[in-house]
């Protein structure tokens, strides 16, 4: 269990921020000048090089929306003219991609935060370039959205592996259909009848709160609260639930710890835009406190569980049910230890996490539950922004170690003398580490608040 330092404040990891965004400008400056981009996007680093992996091309935006970050921290302009520019020349065809569930993770990720510095004065307020940002969320946020399975009770984003397959992961790219919606698009099918984005998110959001995420009661009565399924699966004929599944994870009955922090960041950044919402966006979908009872529901419980199956400085094994996680003995009472023979920790997974605890923390700042996971999301911030996880060698790539991405498949680099992954870094682990630094250090310095939407108001 995750040991909460309570007198941790934003203001005393003012120093590990400044040192964090001196590396992450030499990291990626290091790709810039050395990865090949005719191989595909950068993935995950080997041996402290990123290298790429054939699946789907889903980590190309956080590469550039990296560099994006990084001028938003830190005001240096050559990484967002570098970023504008990689945008504009190779992003396109993930606008118009049918085939995968990651729009809100590629498109959101460099348009909508170009957009974003646009709206708040901190880029030239182009109308043109407004516009060619606006037009490609639109377009993003309605492909997204025509990937649909109709089920019994609403309906799901179905992932790349089929109408009948739905990802926790896809939680985070329903604010792709939400900045869409916002920005006034009408997504339109067969005879023009017209579809709403904000149905298909608010629907997508009830399946994955209802299937993918586990609450020891009911249906759930064999399990416990917070766990969750990486992958649910349906009969696309009937639209009947069938089997939770794991694609990443060890099983469908175990947690994959990714997953988890998918869900934990996904709904508490939609919660947010949630509150901002009136009452007659609900009025054809249940009303609005019924759509905020499930997802804060869902939130508290994914977060709980994750405070309460992750070691105590905050950093989780891949899969709290990983087949030799016993042989560590008592691993939750003591630090995560990336360095052991039996089971890789998943730094990434911290990542994602630190800032969906930050986020409910926020949300729920007048209850008497809110400082307990700002102050978790606080304690896991301070552990990644310091060794063993922040890449502090010039001579690693990543920004972010000890990172997993696809155990079960053996994507994995595992060094020599190890008989585990460890020491490598992932595109979306270095990227959300730096999305979780850029919330935190705007908080610091009285910034606007930092939220995905703010570059569709």
């Amino acid at each position: 269990m995750i040991s909460i330092n309570k007198e941790l404040k934003p203001s005393h990891l003012t120093v590990k921020l400044q040192r964090f965004w001196e590396l992450s400008g030499e990291k990626i400056s290091s790709i810039e000048r050395h990865y090949d981009a005719s191989k595909g996007s950068p993935v995950f680093t080997a041996n402290g090089a990123y290298t790429t992996r054939g699946w789907t091309e889903w980590t190309q935006g956080f590469q550039y929306g990296s560099a994006i970050l990084q001028f938003d921290a830190t005001n240096e302009k050559a990484f967002i003219e570098g970023a504008r520019k990689k945008t504009v020349s190779a992003m396109a065809p993930h606008l118009s991609h049918i085939g995968v569930h990651d729009h809100g993770f590629n498109n959101v990720s460099t348009y909508g935060n170009l957009l974003r510095l646009m709206k708040e004065g901190r880029t030239e307020n182009n109308e043109w370039e407004r516009n060619f940002y606006e037009v490609a969320l639109k377009v993003s946020g309605a492909v997204q959205a025509s990937r649909w399975t109709t089920i019994r009770d609403g309906g799901f984003i179905h992932s790349f592996n089929g109408p009948h397959s739905l990802f926790v992961d896809t939680i985070r790219s329903c604010r792709a259909l939400i900045v869409s919606h916002m920005l006034g698009h009408v997504f339109q099918a067969e005879g023009d009848a017209r579809i709403s984005l904000i149905a298909r998110a608010i629907h997508h959001m009830k399946a994955t709160a209802d299937y993918n995420v586990y609450y020891g009661t009911g249906r759930d009565s064999y399990d416990i609260n917070g766990r969750t399924a990486h992958e649910c699966i349906f009969n696309t004929k009937d639209g009947n639930f069938r089997c939770p599944n794991s694609q990443q994870g060890y099983t469908g009955f175990t947690t994959w710890t990714r997953g988890l922090a998918w869900a934990i960041c996904g709904f508490a950044e939609e919660l947010e835009w949630l509150d901002t919402q009136d009452e007659s966006v609900f009025k054809d979908l249940g009303g609005k406190t019924n759509s905020r009872a499930f997802m804060m529901k869902a939130t508290k419980a994914t977060c709980d569980f994750y405070i309460e199956h992750t070691p105590v400085d905050g950093i989780p094994y891949w899969d709290t049910g990983a087949p030799q996680l016993h042989r560590l003995g008592d691993y939750l009472s003591r630090p995560a230890d990336p360095f052991n023979e039996f089971e890789p920790v998943d730094s990434s997974a911290a990542a994602i996490a630190a800032q969906g605890l930050l986020r409910l923390g926020n949300i729920l700042k007048k209850d008497k539950d809110g400082a307990r996971y700002w102050q978790a999301g606080l304690t896991v911030l301070n552990t990644l922004l310091d060794e063993p996880y922040l890449s502090t060698s010039p001579k690693h790539q990543g920004l972010i170690l000890h990172s997993i991405y696809h155990r079960p498949n053996g994507w994995d680099y595992v060094p020599e003398g190890s008989k585990i992954p460890r020491g490598e870094s992932s595109m979306w682990g270095d990227y959300h580490a730096r999305e979780a630094a850029l919330y935190l250090q705007r908080v610091i310095d009285n910034d606007p608040y930092y939220t995905f939407f703010n570059c569709a108001k």
